[in-house]
């Protein structure tokens, strides 16, 4: 499982004209799952995100600007979009392969399982759809992206 977060100071997700979820300051995950990927693998990702320090200390001056909170001490939101191309091989070729990405049914299933479980360690949840054509517009906030692996 991957997981490519950005500290964002904001974001969202349109489908079809809608926005769908929307986040104020925090982190944009993008979810890539794999063929050997499960609930538990799923459970470790997100509270990965959750306590991934990625946001500044601007409380005490001698550590100013050191990345020392995570997303549970600042309170941000999350917004966590499925994105199988994460799983994709680009090593060989001009043309990306998407062998290790886990079939769409199953992908599904366990994403909702990773949603349900950081609803329940967090409060401010919000969620693209999956499957669907999405526009996700972010404010990048850095910018810092990290490629989280479980």
């Amino acid at each position: 499982m991957r997981a490519l977060i950005q500290r964002v100071q904001h974001a969202s997700v349109v489908v079809d004209g809608a926005c769908i979820g929307a986040i104020e300051q925090g982190i944009l995950a993008y979810i890539g799952l794999g063929h050997n990927d499960n609930e538990q693998s799923a459970q470790r990702i997100i509270d990965k995100i959750l306590t991934y320090r990625i946001f500044e200390n601007d409380d005490d001056p001698a550590k100013a600007g050191k990345l020392d909170y995570n997303l549970q001490q600042v309170g941000g939101g999350l917004l966590l979009v499925s994105q199988f191309t994460l799983m994709a091989k680009t090593d060989k070729g001009r043309r990306p392969d998407f062998g290790a990405a886990m079939s769409p049914e199953a992908a599904q299933a366990l994403f909702t399982k990773l949603l349900d479980y950081a609803r329940t360690q967090h409060t401010t949840i919000a969620c693209g759809q999956f499957g669907a054509n999405m526009q996700v517009t972010s404010c990048n906030d850095g910018p810092l992206n990290f490629l989280l692996e479980v």
